[in-house]
């Protein structure tokens, strides 16, 4: 392959695609970089969801370079998934800002060399608490590589060696900057995705080949730090990186005066952390780590319009793929159309438990910690329900906020319940009467959902801590609604040690929802001990399916 001393807008297209490429097969390798103990690592999905949207625009677009880079940065811009995601939107459009003035629409290397350090710069102007050792920093440290050889009027492709020699250096030393990253052997998740836009740049420039995924799971898996050595990989920069931190992420579109964007940062910095808000021309994509949902879009809604709301729980959430894959493998069953007074849209995954929510009347809308369903969505299943009157059970902390965007957006009259979780879902709708209007039915199932004190187990995927004590890979951790208070080596263990945390001797009835990971005898095991340890507390037990948790669990 000939080597290339301009860059045009079909080669453009093809960096694009091999960068989507690239992505799609570091992305699992990238994920289990992740520095919380909990399996919710998620940068290589967010980015790779963000590139596919930018390709999917360049699929719509035909045009000279200036109309290619305009596809890409609002492509990146509506795209964007997750901070990881927002950061690379944002890198994306600063450079393709910068290329969309190329004379004769043709890049050279000192071209390039600037629309790296205009997109370096832009990286860290949108986020509000800048963090060295993540992906910024080796955009930073990348675009000055380039800088310093394109000063001499160096070739492209000298450019681009330029960038990801530094890059990777860059990459390379991020442990050294943050102590979590230290802790877990690893470098910087986001920045090992952003190095793959380089290494796409020289395929299409110099045709050298794309680094295996291979490398990114050896460290992930292994904490191979000295396979570095054409490639970096990591954790994702979370500021602080403990699983006690700011518990909730937000993200939405925000269409707002360009002016007012400079306060309505200064309302988040007070709030939250992880803040990044990029865009221009009176839209915005904004991301915010919290504690408090509310006022993160209280704050969009005093200055503009913030759409397509999105609210995950750090703590709990799991891949995406995996609930679509569990979506299709396990479609809800056919929902009853029978007209009723009041009816219910259930949000859950797992076969087991969208069956028992479908027996128990309501209409199940599939989603879950990571897979948040949109506003739309919600609302599509609420305008299919067959009556005027619809209450929506979230059993998601994360989903509750934009369910109660609904019923500002219907005809219908909507209720939201805020059940957290599978266990309080089951037991709202044991209070559900079809015939009853919906304030009699709202307020009789979130009394019900209050009186379940519920939790979960799932196994730790890396080291790390808690007030209970240190966590090690493989561990399982009995989560409560207020955090992690049991760390043992075997699910039931862990399960045990949740229910001792939880149970007192006020308490009748124990609920034991089964998924992946459990067994027979790790259930036989914890029901031997309820049994001997509290014989006046009857037990039931339930198939729910749900991945990565063995146990949900509710007590009343």
């Amino acid at each position: 392959m000939t080597t290339l001393e301009r860059l045009g807008a079909d080669d453009l297209r093809l960096v694009v695609g091999a960068f989507r490429d690239a992505l799609k097969a570091h992305k699992e390798g990238i994920n289990r970089l992740n520095v919380y103990p909990v399996p919710d690592g998620d940068t290589g999905s967010n980015m790779a969801l963000t590139i596919e949207s930018v390709a999917a625009e360049l699929d719509e677009t035909d045009g000279d370079l200036g109309i290619v880079c305009k596809a890409i940065g609002h492509g990146a811009l509506m795209g964007a998934r997750g901070n990881s995601g927002v950061i690379l939107s944002q890198i994306l459009r600063g450079l393709t800002q910068t290329l969309a003035a190329a004379p004769d629409e043709q890049v050279d290397g000192p071209l390039l060399a600037e629309a790296l350090d205009v997109a370096a710069k832009g990286a860290y102007e949108a986020v509000g608490n800048p963090v060295e050792g993540t992906i910024l920093t080796v955009i930073r440290v990348a675009a000055e590589g380039a800088t310093a050889v394109a000063q001499s009027g160096s070739s492209l492709v000298d450019v681009l060696d330029a960038a990801r020699t530094s890059g990777y250096e860059a990459l390379a030393n991020t442990p050294e900057q943050l102590e979590v990253l230290k802790a877990a052997g690893v470098v910087d998740a986001g920045g090992t995705g952003l190095m793959l836009l380089i290494d796409a740049f020289l395929l299409v420039v110099d045709g050298r080949e794309l680094p295996a995924a291979s490398v990114t799971e050896a460290v992930a898996d292994a904490g191979h730090l000295d396979e570095l050595q054409l490639i970096a990989h990591g954790g994702e920069g979370h500021e602080g990186g403990g699983i006690a931190d700011l518990r909730y992420e937000v993200m939405y579109l925000l269409e707002a005066p360009d002016a007012a964007i400079a306060a309505f940062k200064d309302v988040w910095a007070g709030i939250g952390d992880s803040i990044v808000v990029v865009g221009g021309d009176g839209l915005f994509n904004c991301h915010i780590h919290t504690d408090d949902i509310g006022p993160a879009i209280e704050a969009a809604i005093e200055i503009g319009k913030p759409s397509k709301i999105r609210v995950t729980d750090l703590l709990e959430e799991v891949e995406e793929e995996r609930w679509v894959r569990d979506a299709e493998a396990h479609p809800e069953p056919e929902p009853d159309a029978t007209p009723v007074t009041t009816a219910v849209v259930a949000i859950a995954t797992g076969e087991g438990i969208k069956r028992i929510f479908h027996s128990l009347g309501a209409r199940v809308l599939t989603g879950g910690q990571s897979m948040n369903p949109s506003t739309a969505q919600i609302l599509e299943a609420v305008e299919a329900a067959p009556a005027d009157h619809v209450v929506i059970l979230p059993n998601n902390k994360n989903i509750i906020a934009v369910a109660e965007q609904v019923d500002a957006t219907t005809s219908k009259t909507v209720r939201v319940v805020g059940t957290k979780g599978i266990p309080e879902g089951f037991a709202a709708l044991m209070a559900y009467d079809p015939d009853a209007d919906i304030g009699d039915n709202a307020a009789d199932m979130a009394t019900a959902a209050a009186n379940v004190l519920a939790g979960e187990v799932t196994q730790a995927v890396r080291d790390s801590s808690c007030d209970v004590g240190p966590i090690a890979e493989g561990d399982f951790l009995g989560i409560a609604r207020d955090g992690i208070c049991a760390v043992a080596p075997s699910v039931a263990d862990a399960t045990i040690g949740l229910l001792e945390h939880l149970l007192t001797e006020d308490h009748e009835i124990v609920t034991l929802i089964t998924g992946e990971g459990s067994s027979d005898a790790e259930t036989r095991k914890v029901l031997l001990w309820l049994a001997e340890h509290h014989d006046a507390v009857e037990a039931e037990t339930h198939h729910g399916g749900q991945p990565l948790y063995p146990y949900f669990l509710g007590i009343e």
